[in-house]
């Protein structure tokens, strides 16, 4: 089997990614220049020429029957704009809030509050009781304070799991 040309690997590397400048090989694109209007069919060394003028890249935003629709823009801000949206839909969707059995009351109705505001954004929240020395002789008030905080939450969310035996309930939005 022969092994791959270099052409061939630029022209993969290039169809992964938008096409600026240079790289665009056809002879004519539609044209929306940097104040959002449509300029309509242009020679692309015309668009060129446009783009540096005003600072900026020439990048294909779409592929046309006949020819490309390009803009002129800044690149580097379209990148970082796109992996800063890449990030925030990747974000995870658990919250967690770690309690100990003797939490006050004012912090104990705080913890309950934000995790009401994360079950109504559509997040999920996993409460976790943790027991140090002594305390792992009353295990009991640990499941008590569990089943209040279900109490608690009331409609907000329901209950996916409830594990007394790990301390550990996890609530996803109702």
């Amino acid at each position: 089997m022969p092994r791959p040309t270099v052409e061939f690997w630029e022209e993969r590397l290039i169809s992964k990614t938008q096409l600026v400048n240079r790289q665009i090989r056809s002879p004519q694109v539609f044209l929306i220049d940097h104040e959002n209007q449509n300029r309509g069919l242009m020679d692309t060394r015309e668009a060129l020429t446009l783009a540096e003028d005003a600072g900026l890249d020439l990048v294909v935003v779409s592929n046309g029957k006949d020819a490309p629709v390009a803009k002129i823009l800044d690149y580097g801000k379209l990148q970082y704009q796109q992996s800063k949206r890449q990030k925030q839909s990747s974000k995870p969707s658990l919250k967690e809030v770690k309690l100990r059995p003797n939490v006050g009351e004012s912090d104990y109705q705080l913890r309950i509050r934000r995790s009401v505001e994360w079950l109504s954004k559509g997040d999920s929240v996993k409460f976790l009781v943790r027991l140090r020395g002594r305390e792992h002789q009353h295990r009991d008030r640990a499941g008590e304070l569990l089943d209040r905080i279900v109490k608690d939450i009331g409609d907000a969310g329901k209950v996916q799991a409830l594990d007394k035996k790990a301390l550990v309930l996890m609530i996803t939005p109702a």
